[in-house]
C-alpha cells in the first residue's frame, strides 16, 4: 500500500503541477499589477482593522488567525526539514518564489470565496465548490466542477491529510517525553474530538488563543539559533541560491528535485492553490471580499518568510540535515540514522540551547497541528454540506470518520503520511487552479473595482449587480 501511495503521489506531483502553480501565480500577479508588492501595507492593515461582530462566522481577527495558523504548522517545521532532505537547500529558494507568485492566487481565492459564500445553520460556508457552481457561465460545467472538487475535497481532507499532522504530534511527544506514539495519538485524538463537537465558534476561539503565542515563541527560538550561528548565515544564503540553480557541486544533480520539493513544501505549508484556505475565508464576516483576499495573501507571506524561512535557515546553519539523492543514496549525511522531520529541527535547537529542543518542538507541533486539524475538519464539513445539504446525519458520520483518520496517523510510517498529505494537496490544486484560471477574472474585476473606489477617495463598497455578478447569494445582496 505504501508503494502504491508513493507512485500515485508522484503522478499527481508531476512537473506539470509545479508549472501550473507558478504560471497561475504569475498570471494573476500581472492581471492585478503585482498587489503582493505594491499593496503590502494594505495586506497588513486588513488583518488588524476592526470588523463585524462575527455572529454568523469568524470575525476578521479570528479569520486572519485561523488562515495564518494554517501557514504556521507542521509544514513549516517538519516540512522544511523534509524539503531539504529530498530537495537540498535549494528547495528553499523555490519556496520563496512560490510565496511571491502564489500570494495572488490566495488573494483571488479569498475574494471568490467571500463573493459566493452562503449561510447554513446560522453560519457562513463557502469555498471552491461554491464559487465553481455559481462562477461559471455554463451552469452544467460549473456544477460538474463543483461536485468533483467537493467529492475530492471530502475524501482528501478526511482520509489523506490528517495523518501527517497526528504523526508529527505523536512523534514529537515520543522524542521529548518517551510516550508511546499510539498512546499519545489516542489521547490527542480524544481531546480533539471534544473540540470538534463544539462547532465553528469554538474552532475560532481555540485558534485565537493558541496559535499566536506559539508562533511568536517558535519564531524567537529560531532567531536565537540563527543569531548564535550568524557567522554561518551568509554561507547558508549563498548555498540556497547556488543549489537552487544547480551551481553547487554537491547538489547540482538534484536541481529538478529542488524545484519540485520547494513548490511542494510551499503548497503544503501555505495551501497555495488548493482552495482549502478559501473555505476558511468564506467563514469570515468582512465588509468587502477584497479584505479577505488581502488577509489570504498576507498569511502566505507570514508563513513563508517568518516561519518556513527561519526554520530552514536554522537547520542549514547548524548542519542539522541529510540530503537524499536519486535512488535513495545519501549525498549529504550530517546526522547518520536520524529520521527526517522534527528531529532535524530538534538537533538545530539543541546545538544552541542544549536539552530543550525535543520538548520545545513537541509543544510547538502540538499547538500548530491542533489548529491545522481543526481547520481540516472545517474544510471537510464545508465540502460535505455542499454535496448533501443541511443534513445532520452525514455530518455526524464525517466527524467519526475524521476522528478515526486522525488517530490512524499515529500508527502510519513517516514516508506514507507525507505522501498521503502531498497527494491530497496536489489533487485539490489541479482542480482549483484550473478553475481559477477559467473564472478568476471575476476576482480580478472585484479587486480593480475596489482600487478604483479607493482612488476616488471612497470607502469601497461591494455592489455585485454593478459588476454583473448576479448569482451571488443574498448574504451580499441584503448588505
Amino acid at each position: 500500500m505504501a508503494e502504491l501511495i508513493s507512485k500515485l503521489n508522484g503522478m499527481v506531483w508531476s512537473m506539470g503541477l509545479v508549472l501550473l502553480v507558478l504560471l497561475g501565480g504569475l498570471y494573476f500577479s500581472v492581471r492585478m499589477g503585482f498587489p503582493q508588492i505594491r499593496r503590502i501595507k494594505a495586506l497588513i492593515k486588513a488583518s488588524s482593522e476592526k470588523s463585524e461582530s462575527g455572529e454568523k462566522g469568524l470575525n476578521q481577527f479570528q479569520s486572519f488567525v485561523l488562515t495564518a495558523a494554517r501557514t504556521v504548522g507542521v509544514g513549516n517545521i517538519a516540512g522544511m526539514a523534509t524539503g531539504i532532505h529530498f530537495g537540498g537547500p535549494g528547495a528553499i529558494f523555490w519556496l520563496w518564489i512560490l510565496a511571491i507568485f502564489g500570494s495572488p492566487i490566495a488573494m483571488i481565492e479569498g475574494i471568490m470565496a467571500q463573493t459566493y459564500k452562503i449561510e447554513v445553520h446560522g453560519e457562513y460556508r463557502g469555498g471552491p465548490a461554491y464559487y465553481m457552481e455559481k462562477g461559471f457561465k455554463n451552469k452544467k460545467i460549473g456544477r460538474a466542477f463543483a461536485l468533483f472538487y467537493a467529492g475530492v475535497g471530502v475524501f482528501a481532507v478526511t482520509l489523506l491529510m490528517p495523518g501527517v499532522q497526528t504523526y508529527n504530534i505523536a512523534k514529537g511527544i515520543n522524542l521529548a517525553f518517551g510516550v508511546n506514539m499510539v498512546v499519545a495519538g489516542a489521547i490527542f485524538t480524544a481531546v480533539l474530538a471534544l473540540v470538534i463537537l463544539g462547532g465553528l465558534k469554538r474552532i475560532g476561539n481555540v485558534a485565537q488563543r493558541v496559535s499566536p503565542f506559539m508562533a511568536i515563541a517558535y519564531f524567537i527560538m529560531s532567531l536565537v539559533v540563527i543569531i548564535f550561528n550568524f557567522d554561518k548565515f551568509p554561507g547558508a544564503i549563498a548555498l540556497i541560491f547556488k543549489s537552487a540553480f544547480g551551481k553547487d557541486a554537491i547538489f547540482g544533480a538534484i536541481l529538478g528535485q529542488a524545484v519540485s520539493w520547494g513548490i511542494k513544501r510551499g503548497v503544503f505549508a501555505n495551501e497555495v492553490g488548493i482552495g482549502s484556505s478559501a473555505i476558511t475565508s468564506a467563514t469570515a464576516e468582512v465588509k468587502h471580499p477584497v479584505t479577505q483576499g488581502l488577509i489570504g495573501a498576507l498569511s502566505v507571506f507570514m508563513g513563508t518568510f517568518f516561519v518556513c524561512t527561519t526554520s530552514a535557515i536554522m537547520i542549514i546553519v547548524t548542519n542539522s540535515y541529510n540530503v537524499e539523492g536519486p535512488g535513495g543514496k545519501m549525498i549529504v549525511e550530517n546526522l547518520p540514522g536520524v529520521e527526517y522531520g522534527n528531529a532535524y529541527v530538534i538537533n538545530a535547537i539543541n546545538t544552541t540551547v542544549p536539552g530543550i529542543g525535543a520538548a520545545f518542538i513537541a509543544i510547538s507541533v502540538l499547538c500548530f497541528s491542533s489548529v491545522a486539524l481543526l481547520a481540516y475538519y472545517l474544510y471537510a464539513e464545508s465540502d460535505l454540506v455542499f454535496l448533501v445539504g443541511e443534513k445532520k446525519g452525514p455530518i455526524k458520520i464525517l466527524k467519526i470518520v475524521f476522528i478515526i483518520s486522525v488517530f490512524i496517523g499515529s500508527i502510519t510510517p513517516v514516508g506514507t503520511v507525507w505522501d498521503m498529505g502531498d497527494m491530497a494537496h496536489g489533487m485539490m490544486a489541479w482542480i482549483n487552479i484550473i478553475t481559477l484560471l477559467l473564472i478568476g477574472n471575476q476576482g480580478v474585476k472585484i479587486f480593480k473595482d475596489y482600487e478604483e473606489q479607493e482612488k476616488k477617495g471612497q470607502k469601497p463598497e461591494f455592489n455585485p449587480e454593478k459588476l454583473g455578478l448576479n448569482d451571488v447569494s443574498n448574504v451580499w445582496k441584503n448588505k
